[in-house]
C-alpha cells in the first residue's frame, strides 16, 4: 500500500525553453513503471533503450553492449524490483533518466515534495507542464534546437523536409495535461 505521494518534476536537460512536467506518483512505484509514466507525460514513443542514473549507479532493464561500458559504470539490472523510493528519499534529491542513448535525452527528475495520499486522486497524475516533447530521432537537444531554428525560416533548404516529416500538427509550445492524464488513467501497472 502506498504510504506517500511524490511530487516530481521531470525536465529535459538542456532544453531551451525548458520542456518539463510535474507529476504526482506513488512513492512505492517500480522504476519499470515510472519509465512508462515518463514516456507518457513527456510524449516519447518508447522506441529506444533507457536507464535511470543515481550516484554513478545505472538502473536498466536492457543489457547494454559491453563495449559501451567501462569499469567506471556500476550497472544494476533490477529496474523491475527497484522502487522510486529506493533512489529518492528526501525532497530536492535528483536522479537522471536517459532515453535513447543515440540522441541522449537526459531528464532531470527532482523530488519536489513528499505528500500524503489523497483518496480522491487517482495516481499517477500530471499536474503541470510546458512545451511539446521533441520528435523522436531528431538528434538530441542540439538537433531539436536546430530543427526549431530551421522551422522559423521558410526559405531554408531543409524547411520543406522538416514540415513533411513533422506534419502540420507539430507546435513546439503545445502541451495539454488533460490529454496526458487521459492516457495515464488507462495505464495498468
Amino acid at each position: 500500500m502506498t504510504k506517500s505521494i511524490y511530487q516530481v518534476q521531470i525536465a529535459l536537460a538542456g532544453s531551451e525553453p525548458k520542456i518539463w512536467r510535474r507529476v504526482l506518483i506513488p512513492s512505492n512505484l517500480l522504476l519499470s513503471d515510472f519509465h512508462y509514466i515518463i514516456q507518457i507525460v513527456m510524449g516519447w514513443t518508447n522506441s529506444h533503450l533507457h536507464q535511470f542514473i543515481k550516484n554513478k549507479m545505472y538502473y536498466s532493464i536492457e543489457m547494454p553492449d559491453d563495449d559501451f561500458w567501462d569499469d567506471d559504470h556500476n550497472i544494476d539490472y533490477i529496474q523491475k524490483k527497484t522502487r522510486i523510493s529506493d533512489l529518492l528519499t528526501k525532497e530536492k534529491e535528483k536522479i537522471i533518466y536517459e532515453y535513447d542513448f543515440g540522441d541522449g535525452w537526459h531528464h532531470d527528475i527532482i523530488l519536489e515534495k513528499i505528500l500524503p495520499v489523497d483518496s480522491k486522486i487517482r495516481y499517477p497524475v500530471c499536474i503541470e507542464g510546458k512545451m511539446h516533447c521533441p520528435p523522436e530521432d531528431c538528434g538530441g537537444v542540439w538537433g531539436y534546437a536546430n530543427m526549431l531554428d530551421i522551422l522559423k525560416q521558410p526559405t531554408h533548404e531543409e524547411y520543406e523536409e522538416y514540415l513533411e516529416w513533422l506534419g502540420d500538427e507539430f507546435v513546439p509550445e503545445y502541451f495539454d495535461k488533460n490529454e496526458v492524464n487521459k492516457i495515464l488513467k488507462g495505464m495498468k501497472y
